[in-house]
């Protein structure tokens, strides 16, 4: 946890020094012990590295109100989560000075503090008003102060995160009163810095926490319970050792206290001298601070943090991993309306900073080592204690016997009754069976102590065993990650063979728009029929019945005639070499008629394959729309349901977008909006269609931009076709995927489309696609346009993607 690291003369009178980072540092050594008397006032075990000796209280996390930076959730533990840098102001009342100088006067400021906003008065009839995250009035206290700044931040750092508090201002607004006020006399005046640490120290265990203090920052330490690394082991007497590998985990927070020193204007501050090298030290630090929460606020790719010791002092506060709260003071005097402006513009640029906060939390290897050693130490120990007891029996059992065994001999002396030799004979056979009995639990002590010696040999061994396994498993997740990369580059190549298999089966599939025909006609029809009901091919069909009489057949008042009729053009517009007769012959009009005029689902979507088979042409496209075959076709689709016949006229309208000359017709005519009207389909071989023309026509307009014909947005962003692109950009499907692919590739080719791309977030399927589409022109086309997209460029350096 860090102390302020900077104090002010106007707030409890420090004597201090001005540095030339633009912080002022504590040199009085009364005012340093007075400080740290008011530490251990709250803490009499706390020193400057220390652990709390009072219980944990739960109030401090559950108690925050008004709070200006909220609490991480569970789920943001394992990555970094936006936190905007939050700003509130507080005004001083009028001090003696003011209020004789100034009595005539209004206040420059004019607070709202339950709309959060205060207005700075320009003069009598105009003022300009500021939206900040907190508007704390003349009477707020020191409590609600601490509250709403300061205790969101103390709370993070209670849960991993570094915290930042910071105090701007002019001198004498009172930015050391709300810091650094130790409040001896009335508690209800402490500032900041006293309060964070009542809380830190009332919430942290004794037993498994720690507090490091000092003048610039250094940090709480906590431990995490239930939330142990759990170590699997197969061998189920490990079960006890493995209990003990299991690392604790812990979480370090930095909290930072800064009081910046006054931002007032030398002209104002009267300094001279010495004192005035170092107001100009000052004011370089603070414009140093300011370029760079300006280049932060603005996005900018440079923040030139280098530029001063205070910068790279604050370089995790503003644009970093902190959560930042800043207090800005301003005084009511319109005297110094321009410090007050320049604070509160101070404060809104500051608003506009984004940090990225994340949580510390890593396993305490450490604190197991010293278990292990502790719980090592004890085993040798008692086998060190039981040793010695051991040698101590043995050596009392041997003076006992020796002892004894005296003791009968002098008993025996001199005697020489044979009853008593008797005697002497049963005690010393008593004595052997004695003796014997303590060697035989000589040998059973001895037995323990090898049993103990091995004991300690098998835990050796298995802590060995454990390590082992460890690096054993790390050695297979390495095997097994390589044999994953290996199986992908297998998926990716079956992918691409995939696409290759079902790009050849739809060049053959639109050649078969209808199933074998049983007969051209009725068998009660002319001879004709007759034959091509036997089985006739389409070349003896042409020689025996003749183009023209086909498609005179288009007409016929029978339905089945009709639908016989109009399969057999479909199947003859297959192939290339009869596509010119059939429009010679006016098949064309009679197919574009027989689709305005039909209602039979089964001849509009064969009578669309058909047009669709012509549209293969340059030359018949360009006959098609100006026969109003387009409107037809975009008619047709919104009034279809069947996906066969949506693939059909999605397939013509696909064919027509690849015409360079038909791009703004497509659009007039509604063939874009029809084509983009069809994904209510849902079918994958609607979707391909679709995808296909959105590609062709993605295609040409690129191809417009290079040659200079085309300057504005694209009309499929026009449209509104982007965000069904970003949709199915990724889609399971090989060829809607790889169409979709190829069309956001052209469509960020030009610089124009650039914000419209980012907005829908075409950029992140851009960069996937850059590194892991399957085919190489494709892929290699991505990476093309985002290393020579300019905005592209700015917008990956925005998100701190490396891509070059």
């Amino acid at each position: 946890m860090a102390s302020s690291n900077s104090h002010r003369n106007g707030g409890v009178g420090y004597t201090s020094s001005i540095t030339s980072n633009g912080t002022k540092v504590i040199t009085d050594r009364q005012q340093q012990q007075q400080l740290f008397s008011s530490l251990n006032s709250i803490n009499p075990k706390s020193s400057t590295t220390s652990s709390s000796s009072l219980k944990p209280k739960s109030s401090l996390r559950r108690s925050s109100t008004g709070s200006i930076a909220g609490s991480a959730t569970a789920k943001d533990e394992s990555r970094g989560v936006r936190g905007r840098v939050r700003v509130a102001v507080r005004l001083r009342p009028r001090n003696a000075e003011e209020a004789v100088a100034d009595a005539d006067m209004p206040d420059c400021v004019e607070l709202q503090p339950e709309l959060k906003r205060l207005k700075l008065r320009r003069n009598n009839w105009d003022s300009d008003t500021f939206e900040f995250d907190e508007v704390l009035t003349e009477f707020a206290s020191q409590k609600r102060v601490y509250e709403v700044v300061a205790k969101p931040v103390v709370e993070g750092v209670l849960d991993g995160y570094n915290g930042t508090v910071m105090a701007y201002g002019q001198t004498g607004t009172g930015k050391t009163y709300t810091l650094a006020r130790l409040g001896e006399e009335d508690k209800s005046a402490r500032g900041i810095m006293v309060r964070a640490l009542e809380d830190i120290l009332a919430e942290i265990s004794p037993e498994t926490d720690s507090v490091s203090i000092s003048y610039l920052q250094v940090n709480v330490k906590r431990s995490i319970k239930g939330k142990d690394s759990a170590l699997s082991v197969e061998n189920g007497n490990a079960s006890h050792a493995a209990k003990i590998l299991k690392p604790p985990i812990v979480r370090r927070g930095k909290l930072v206290i800064v009081d910046l020193a006054g931002s007032e204007r030398i002209d104002k501050s009267g300094s001279e001298g010495h004192t005035l090298e170092e107001a100009k030290s000052i004011n370089l630090s603070l414009s140093a601070l300011g370029k760079c929460i300006n280049a932060l606020a603005e996005n900018s790719p440079h923040v030139p943090v280098r530029d001063s010791k205070l910068t790279r002092l604050l370089r995790d506060s503003f644009g970093g991993t902190a959560r930042t709260s800043l207090i800005v003071t301003i005084g009511p005097s319109p005297q110094h309306r321009g410090e007050t402006a320049s604070t509160i513009m101070f404060g809104q640029r500051a608003m506009k900073v984004e940090n990225m906060l994340k949580i510390k939390e890593e396993f305490d290897y450490k604190s197991l080592s010293r278990r292990l050693d502790i719980q090592l130490d004890k085993l040798i120990a008692e086998n060190e204690r039981q040793q010695k007891t051991f040698q101590d029996e043995i050596q009392r059992i041997a003076s006992e016997a020796q002892k004894r065994i005296a003791e009968v001999e002098s008993n025996c002396a001199g005697a020489l009754e044979s009853t008593e030799i008797n005697e002497f004979k049963k005690l010393l056979q008593n004595e052997t069976l004695l003796r014997r009995a303590a060697e035989e639990e000589i040998s059973g002590l001895r037995n323990e102590v090898a049993q103990w010696k091995r004991l300690e040999a098998a835990k050796s061994s298995e802590i060995l065993k454990l390590r082992k396994l460890l690096e054993d498993e790390s050695q297979e997740k390495a095997k097994l990650e390589e044999e994953i990369a290996a199986l992908q580059s297998q998926l990716l190549q079956l992918s691409y063979e995939a696409d290759e298999t079902r790009r050849n089966l739809d060049k053959g599939e639109m050649a078969k728009l209808s199933g074998d025909l049983d007969s051209l006609l009725p068998q009660s029809n002319h001879q004709s029929s007759r034959d091509f009901a036997d089985g006739a091919s389409m070349a003896k069909l042409f020689e025996q019945v003749g183009l023209q009489k086909i498609l005179s057949l288009l007409e016929a008042d029978d339905a089945d005639v009709r639908i016989h009729a109009v399969k057999v053009v479909a199947n003859l517009a297959a192939e290339e070499s009869n596509q010119e007769r059939i429009v010679e012959a006016g098949g064309l009009t009679s197919l574009l008629m027989l689709l305005r005029s039909s209602d039979d689902e089964t001849i509009q979507r064969v009578a669309a394959g058909a047009i669709a088979n012509l549209a293969m042409s340059e030359t018949n496209q360009e006959l098609i729309v100006s026969q109003g075959g387009l409107e037809l076709l975009s008619t047709t689709a919104a009034n279809a349901n069947d996906p066969q016949t949506l693939r059909m006229v999605a397939g013509a309208i696909a064919n027509l977008c690849g015409n360079d000359k038909l791009q703004m017709k497509l659009r007039g005519e509604g063939g874009i909006k029809a084509l983009l009207g069809m994904v209510r389909c849902r079918h994958p071989d609607v979707l391909a269609q679709v995808a296909r023309g959105i590609a062709n026509f993605a295609k040409c307009e690129s191809r417009a931009f290079t040659q200079g014909t085309k300057m504005g947005r694209s009309l499929l962003i026009e449209d509104g076709a982007l965000p069904w692109i970003v949709q199915n950009a990724n889609n399971e499907a090989s060829p809607i995927r790889r169409h979709i692919e190829l069309a956001l590739c052209h469509l960020a080719q030009h610089e124009v489309n650039a914000k419209d791309m980012i907005t829908a977030r075409a950029l992140w399927e851009l960069v996937r696609i850059s590194r892991d589409c399957s085919r190489d022109d494709i892929r290699n086309l991505a990476h093309k346009t985002l290393t020579h997209s300019p905005a592209f460029q700015v917008e990956l350096r925005r998100l701190r993607i490396d891509y070059g």
